[in-house]
């Protein structure tokens, strides 16, 4: 236990909620059978209707974490009307839980363009071919537009990225870190940014 906290040593006492959520990540990693990095984002749209999906995790700053997306989509749309979001990230195998608040911001073209580019060569092409979230009469047009876009950029070296498609940065203010605990007695620990200092709080279950 930890002494100054009274919570599970996974609580390790740091003062940067970054160094405590790498570390639930590298056990993570360790123990889901499946994407480790998957969270659920949620957005709001114009008229105030919340929205979710399953997402994952690409990139880490020091202030920050990274995720990439069809911008025309409707989490595209989403974050451009209204520049906020919430992520999530459950692990069942650890009984453990992240929250993160903040606003998001486009990353820059250089940074997009590096990780596309690490992308499989289906992965790159599909972002082409795909109105994400729009409507299709059958399947068969976008297995079109993927062959199209095949005979358009054979070269899978040299497949250049969307302008449609690239990346949001979430500049947290607030994450919390939860453990489950029998009969719901649940363990939390908040960090919350106040000017550029990280401040923690033990929340009630």
């Amino acid at each position: 236990m930890n002494q100054k906290s009274g919570l599970d040593p996974v609580f390790k006492d740091e003062k940067n909620p970054f160094i405590l959520f790498n570390g639930w990540m590298k056990d993570a990693e360790k123990s889901e059978i499946n994407d480790p990095n998957a969270f659920n984002l949620a957005t709001v749209d114009t008229f105030g209707q919340p929205d979710n999906r399953i997402l994952l995790l690409k990139g880490q700053t020091d202030k920050g974490f990274i995720f990439y997306t069809n911008l025309q989509s409707k989490k595209g749309r989403d974050l451009k009307s209204n520049p906020k979001a919430s992520m999530c990230f459950h692990w069942k195998s650890l009984q453990r839980q992240i929250r993160i608040q903040g606003p998001v911001e486009l990353v820059d073209k250089k940074t997009a363009d590096t990780y596309f580019s690490s992308r499989p060569y289906e992965s790159r092409i599909g972002a082409w071919a795909s109105s994400q979230s729009e409507v299709m009469k059958h399947r068969d047009e976008f297995e079109d537009k993927v062959k199209k876009f095949k005979k358009q950029y054979s070269d899978p070296n040299n497949v250049p990225r969307p302008e449609h498609w690239s990346g949001w940065h979430l500049t947290p203010f607030k994450i919390e870190f939860w453990k489950e605990v029998e009969n719901r007695l649940h363990q939390r620990l908040c960090y919350s940014l106040i000017g550029t200092s990280w401040n923690k709080e033990i929340l009630y279950p």
